[in-house]
């Protein structure tokens, strides 16, 4: 008869790179909560594709505890990334021409966006600028391979998309907004504050492990599996916060909202549409339609509230709901289709 250590030996080796194998060593005592947790990945992993409703159910349900644990999220995407970017050999990552037509897509669709609807209506303007502006999500990457996007392509434009929305985006500030005084530099150190974080400090580690602890980088890319319960904890904290902030703002402009949020799910439809047709383009549609549909809208809520009318945050907040309901659906379509 196996004892029970060798029991759940054999459960964890078969899910090696989810749940780090020496768990099992634990005291008898914990291997209750040690079995439970194996059982809830296990759940999770298997039905991903509710995920993301459920964190929406649960964020709107729990918007208010939810809101609180906003300062949680940025240490939750810094352990992704370092992740995901453990996972690629940094220096063979190369910028190529479907991560240019992507960036300078977003550019000219937030320019003539806002041109366009700025002759009828500002607020609606200023959704739209700031709506196509949004940079590509930090946790991107963990979706896109899911789906099958190249982990190289779409980690590069996770760093190229966001840099190239720092630079750009105090360009058009500068114009439009309440800041329109703010120095261009200050600007752009002001956007790279916020990013750098949860972006670039774990890609320069893992820069410095690949260059000189290669082992330390290996065995963290052994767990990138992690990865996917990191994202989902983010994303319920994300959507709590979100739905938590239009309950608040909304007291007095339905109305409002209401077409900001019109106007957010129409780019969340182009934006998802064009990324995908430039990246079959391109040989990776998964990576287009991630790269340039899949936001930080995180970021975004705090641009606009800093830069724009306070109501434009409506669009970012709106879009975290479209692109999460969307990217449910790719993942239930995506292992339907696998199952076959």
């Amino acid at each position: 008869m196996e004892s029970n250590a060798q029991s759940y030996k054999k459960k964890w080796k078969s899910h090696r790179g989810i749940i780090p194998r020496k768990i099992v060593l634990l005291p008898p005592v914990f291997m209750g909560a040690s079995s439970s947790l194996f059982n809830v990945c296990t759940v999770l992993k298997k039905h991903r594709s509710l995920v993301l409703p459920l964190a929406i159910v649960v964020g709107f349900c729990l918007h208010g505890a939810l809101a609180e644990l906003k300062p949680v999220v940025p240490f939750l995407l810094f352990f992704i990334l370092l992740l995901n970017f453990s996972s690629v050999e940094i220096r063979k990552l190369r910028i190529t021409a479907l991560h240019l037509w992507m960036l300078l897509f977003q550019i000219l669709l937030s320019l003539f966006g806002y041109l366009a609807v700025a002759r009828f209506d500002s607020l609606l303007a200023q959704g739209v600028l700031i709506g196509a502006l949004m940079p590509v999500a930090s946790s991107v990457v963990v979706i896109s391979c899911m789906l099958g996007a190249d982990r190289a392509t779409i980690t590069t434009y996770s760093m190229v998309g966001n840099l190239g929305i720092a630079l750009a985006a105090p360009v058009f500030f500068s114009f439009i907004g309440q800041h329109v005084d703010m120095p261009f530099w200050e600007s752009v150190l002001l956007i790279l504050s916020k990013i750098a974080p949860t972006l670039i400090l774990p890609f320069v580690l893992v820069i410095l492990m690949q260059l000189f602890l290669p082992k330390a980088n290996d065995w963290i890319a052994r767990y990138k599996g992690v990865s996917f319960y990191l994202w989902a904890m983010a994303l319920m904290i994300t959507i709590g916060q979100t739905i938590h902030f239009i309950f608040v703002s909304g007291k007095g402009n339905e109305l409002q909202i209401l077409w900001l949020s019109v106007v957010s799910l129409l780019l969340c439809v182009v934006q998802f549409a064009v990324g995908k047709a430039m990246g079959a383009r391109f040989g990776d549609r998964v990576s287009g339609g991630q790269g340039l549909g899949q936001r930080n809208t995180a970021l975004a809520i705090w641009m606009a509230g800093m830069y724009l009318h306070p109501l434009t945050t409506i669009v970012p907040a709106a879009y975290s709901v479209w692109q999460n309901l969307f990217n449910s659906l790719q993942l239930w379509l995506h292992d339907r289709r696998e199952k076959k």
